[in-house]
């Protein structure tokens, strides 16, 4: 909205960054795009720090072609039409009327680019409050991406900005993979071996 108040969420990036860092530890050249977080950049990889959605989408189609890309952000699906430069003042009659306009899906932009230049394997992540595996599933088919990893964000799960995560990794309809509680970094690992085997089998 403005420099001063603007719309956000809990999302603290922390699933993203432990995703790159395991990544790294594979041996792969990793390029992390990140929005705003107080978390340190990963060792040995690559950052490039943006803050809103169409920098994001911007940035990641600069840093194609790669084999594996991995989207977890919890980009903001609309934006304020016009953003303000100065600080929005509270005046008598309500607040402000404001007129928002959609943000670009980068997610189904990158599972929908031609076979030249589309990534091997496309991981979207579904972050739900009810019906995770259904609404994740019907993502997936709606965004394009090969797989979507999908988790239950509402209040009392503690996921938003916390170090644990219980996960669900759906491959196709009917082809879900409920994952046990473990820390974000585990979920980081083992998403990533998974992801490094199926790009060797594909190349086999």
């Amino acid at each position: 909205i403005d420099p001063v108040r603007y719309i956000a969420n809990r999302s603290s990036g922390r699933q993203g960054y432990e995703i790159a860092a395991a990544a790294h530890r594979l041996g792969a050249t990793v390029t992390l795009v990140s929005g705003p977080t107080g978390l340190a950049v990963p060792a040995g990889v690559d950052a490039i720090q943006v803050e809103s959605a169409r920098d994001m989408l911007a940035a990641v189609e600069a840093s194609l072609p790669t084999d594996i890309a991995i989207f977890t952000a919890a980009v903001a699906d609309w934006r304020v039409a016009s953003a303000g430069n100065q600080k929005l003042k509270k005046k008598a009659g309500g607040p402000p009327r404001l007129e928002l306009v959609e943000n670009p899906d980068i997610l189904h932009t990158i599972s929908k680019l031609s076979r030249k230049k589309r990534p091997r394997l496309v991981i979207g992540f579904a972050a739900e409050t009810e019906k995770v595996g259904a609404h994740a599933t019907a993502k997936r088919e709606r965004k394009g991406c090969d797989w979507i990893v999908a988790n239950d964000v509402s209040p009392d799960s503690g996921v938003m900005g916390g170090l644990d995560n219980t996960v669900h990794l759906i491959r196709g309809a009917g082809d879900i993979d409920d994952w046990p509680p473990m820390t974000k970094q585990d979920v980081a690992d083992r998403l990533m071996h998974e992801a490094a085997a199926a790009i060797s089998a594909a190349k086999a």
